[in-house]
């Protein structure tokens, strides 16, 4: 399959301290941010990705009020957060300012002012180190982090340690973490080793997957919780209470707890997202590798520019 995709304008090219930052404007994807050669998201269908990462964990919280999000660049996780009427306070660790300005200075629908509301903190540091010396503890845990690569800056946020060191130092009772899982198909195990790795540390890990064109492929997410979390109004449950939410319930949850309309996600969609085919559960539950530093897993090597 050849894929044709017109460089308009470069709108930015540079390099910070961790990574190679590139945003152009593509025909047809539009507006287009690269980081270490790599596509994070496009103006043509960055709301996909987005509302997947964000709505459906903080749909399974009964009443999510403090949020953490590790990276979240471009701000547009942030955005979704504060849609939510019930949050009073969201903290974005993203270890690099330079691609977040540049994110704010090229990419200003993404955020839609996220990071001037008032319920809004941001710090640029290492997310795992943010956590570690932090003694506040959240009810909603966002990973919106690049994917595992050699030597990439976020690469032991796919640990089992770090994974474990949320759920006992991080989360409130009752909480969630979400993590966006890499390629959600037949051609890479990450997806895989990640659910697995959630599963060694975590009571219950709810994978799901959605197609995000610009990434050529069908994406992937893990929410994880224990057995203390309440599923909204479905009660103390597993993997059920989450994955087999019907779809009026999550479109009246919607319209309670959500300001504005989303562009992807209702009911319908939830059911879509969550039923993932045949092959790809098989893989999962096929899968026993766990990701530590001594076994990482890559889906990219070392960028080189």
């Amino acid at each position: 399959m050849i894929q044709s995709i017109q460089v308009k304008q470069v709108l930015y090219s540079g390099k910070s301290k961790f990574q190679a930052v590139h945003i152009a404007d593509l025909n047809p994807l539009g507006k287009t941010l690269f980081m270490d050669g790599k596509m994070q998201s496009s103006e043509i269908d960055e709301f996909v990705y987005h509302e997947s990462l964000v709505h459906p964990v903080m749909l399974a919280h009964p009443n999510p009020k403090s949020v953490f999000i590790g990276g979240g660049g471009e701000f547009a996780t942030a955005r979704e957060v504060m849609r939510h009427k019930t949050v009073k306070r969201c903290v974005m660790v993203d270890i690099d300012e330079v691609a977040c300005d540049m994110c704010r200075e090229h990419l200003p629908e993404w955020n839609a002012g996220a990071y001037e509301d008032e319920r809004m903190e941001t710090h640029y540091e290492d997310a795992y180190g943010w956590l570690e010396n932090c003694n506040e503890k959240f009810d909603v845990i966002i990973m919106d982090i690049c994917d595992p690569q050699e030597a990439g800056p976020g690469m032991r946020l796919y640990y089992q340690a770090f994974y474990k060191m949320v759920l006992t130092k991080c989360l409130n009772p009752g909480g969630l973490l979400v993590t966006q899982s890499g390629a959600g198909n037949i051609a890479t195990d990450t997806f895989a080793v990640i659910h697995n790795t959630l599963k060694s540390a975590f009571d219950h890990v709810v994978p799901y997957v959605t197609n995000v064109v610009s990434f050529g492929s069908d994406w992937a997410w893990n929410i994880a919780f224990n057995n203390d979390a309440a599923i909204a109004s479905a009660g103390p449950g597993g993997v059920k209470a989450v994955r087999d939410r019907p779809e009026e319930e999550i479109d009246a949850l919607i319209a309670e707890r959500v300001t504005g309309e989303l562009k992807f996600l209702d009911g319908l969609s939830y059911r879509g997202l969550m039923g993932m085919p045949k092959y790809l559960r098989k893989i999962l539950a096929a899968e026993k590798r766990i990701m530590t530093e001594e076994t990482p897993v890559f889906l990219y090597a070392k960028y080189e520019d």
